[in-house]
């Protein structure tokens, strides 16, 4: 438990922070599980809007720290290979 008052900040602070995190991380996987049923449905009329929506989750999340960089790069990349694989 908090013993001050800047400790009980802390902590409504990571919290907040934490659902932040939580539901940026879970708009990119589900950005990316949409991508992966267009795919697996060879569909890559439907796929491609999909795939520049993962790029964008996943951009933004890398900049505010949510997910690494590079991460955000390796996401980008496997989804574009598969498309481009069906297309």
């Amino acid at each position: 438990m908090a013993n001050n008052k800047s400790a009980e900040k802390r902590v409504r602070q990571t919290e907040v922070r934490t659902l932040r995190n939580k539901s940026m991380k879970t708009r990119v996987k589900n950005t990316r599980r949409a991508v992966g049923e267009a795919v697996a449905a060879k569909d890559a009329k439907a796929a491609a809007p999909k795939v520049a929506a993962l790029s964008a989750a996943a951009d933004k999340a890398a900049n505010r720290g949510v997910i690494h960089k590079n991460k955000a790069n390796r996401i980008k990349a496997r989804a574009a290979k598969a498309v481009a694989a069906i297309a």
